[in-house]
C-alpha cells in the first residue's frame, strides 16, 4: 500500500468512527394505547395483533388501556405523545369517523394530528330478531314494520353510535318507521330481545353469533355489502338500500410527525401479521376479518372514504353534534 492509499485508509477509518449509528425500528418496547377498557372487542383484538408483533420483531409491543369519553381520552393521549415511533394508538371508526360528526368538542382532530399505519380487521353488524317475530328477512321487516308503524322496537346502543345511526338509516331510506329503543347497556338490550320484550335488534357479529347459534334470535340482514362467512344465506341490507355498506373496524395510527421510514416500516410488520392463516382464523372466529397486507397509501385513501361517507350519513339524517 502507498502512502497516498494508507492515508486514505486511515481518514475513512476516522471518518467511519464517527458516523451516526444506524438503528433500527423497534429498538425498545412500543406502547399502544388502546382507548377502550381491557377485555372488550377492541382490546383482544389489539392484544391478538400485539402478540404476533412481538414475536415477530422480538421487542415488546406493550397494551395501555385510556378508556374513557367516547375514546377522546386515549386518542388525545396519543395526539399529544413525541412523534418518536414509539407510541400509537390503535383506533376504532369512532375515534377517526364518527366522533368527528358527531362530537362538538372534540379534543383531537383526527386527519392532522395522526398519521395511518395500517388497517388491522373489520367487523359488520347484523339485524336480529326474537325467533317468534312473523319475518325472516329485511324486506318482511319492512312491510311488518310499514303495516304496524311504530309498533314495531329495536334494541340499539346511543343514537350518535353505530347501530343507532343504522337504525335511523334503515327508517329514513325504507320508511319503515320501527322504533329505536336506546341502550347504554347493550347486552340488556340482548336480553330484552331474547325475552321478547323488544323484537328486534342491531348487533355487531361477535355479539349476535353465540345468540344465534344457540337458536335464541334469528339473523334478518348484515350491514356489509355482501354476505359474510359462516352467514351466506343472510342478506345485506344493501339488497334493500343499494350502497349501504356499514362495518365497524380498528387501524393502527400514529402521532403526526412521525418518521414515514418507522411507519412504513411498522406497515410492513402488520402486513406479515394480517396475512398470517393461523391470525385470520382466531380473529374470524371472533366475527372480525383481516385487511390484509396493503401500503400505508391505502389506509390513508380509506379513511379519506369513511369520512365522506359519514358525513353524508350524518348530513342526511340530520344528526347534530353535542
Amino acid at each position: 500500500m502507498n502512502r497516498i492509499s494508507a492515508f486514505l485508509a486511515v481518514v475513512l477509518s476516522i471518518g467511519s468512527s464517527f458516523a451516526p449509528a444506524q438503528t433500527s425500528w423497534p429498538s425498545k418496547p412500543v406502547r399502544i394505547v388502546v382507548p377502550q377498557a381491557a377485555g372488550n372487542a377492541t382490546d383482544i383484538i389489539a392484544r391478538l395483533t400485539t402478540e404476533k408483533l412481538t414475536q415477530n420483531t422480538g421487542q415488546q409491543f406493550v397494551i395501555e388501556n385510556r378508556p374513557g369519553a367516547a375514546n377522546m381520552i386515549g386518542a388525545t393521549s396519543v395526539a399529544r405523545s413525541s412523534p418518536d415511533g414509539y407510541t400509537f394508538l390503535f383506533g376504532t371508526a369512532a375515534v377517526f369517523t364518527t366522533n368527528l360528526y358527531t362530537m362538538k368538542n372534540l379534543t383531537y382532530d383526527p386527519v392532522k394530528d395522526f398519521e395511518m399505519v395500517a388497517l388491522i380487521a373489520r367487523g359488520v353488524f347484523m339485524v336480529v330478531a326474537n325467533p317468534s317475530l312473523p319475518a325472516n328477512t329485511l324486506p318482511e321487516v319492512i312491510a311488518l314494520a310499514k303495516k304496524q308503524p311504530g309498533k314495531l322496537n329495536i334494541a340499539t346502543d346511543q343514537p350518535r353510535n353505530f347501530t343507532g345511526i343504522i337504525a335511523q338509516w334503515i327508517n329514513k331510506s325504507t320508511g319503515a318507521n320501527m322504533t329505536p329503543v336506546p341502550y347504554i347497556n347493550m347486552p340488556q338490550g340482548v336480553q330484552d330481545v331474547i325475552n321478547n320484550r323488544v323484537e328486534m335488534s342491531i348487533l355487531a357479529l361477535p355479539a349476535a353469533g353465540p345468540q344465534l347459534e344457540a337458536g335464541k334470535l334469528k339473523p334478518i340482514a348484515v350491514s356489509s355489502a355482501q354476505p359474510i362467512p359462516g352467514y351466506e344465506n343472510v342478506r345485506p341490507i344493501a339488497d334493500v338500500i343499494p350502497g349501504f355498506d356499514f362495518f365497524g373496524w380498528f387501524n393502527f395510527a400514529a402521532p403526526a410527525g412521525t418518521p414515514k421510514d418507522i411507519i412504513t416500516k411498522f406497515n410492513a410488520e402488520t402486513g406479515k401479521v394480517l396475512d398470517d392463516p393461523a391470525y385470520q382464523k382466531r380473529i374470524s372466529d371472533m366475527g372480525f376479518y383481516s385487511f390484509g397486507s396493503h401500503p400505508v397509501s391505502k389506509a390513508d385513501e380509506f379513511l379519506q372514504k369513511e369520512l365522506v361517507a359519514w358525513k353524508k350519513v350524518v348530513d342526511t339524517l340530520g344528526i347534530e353534534p353535542q
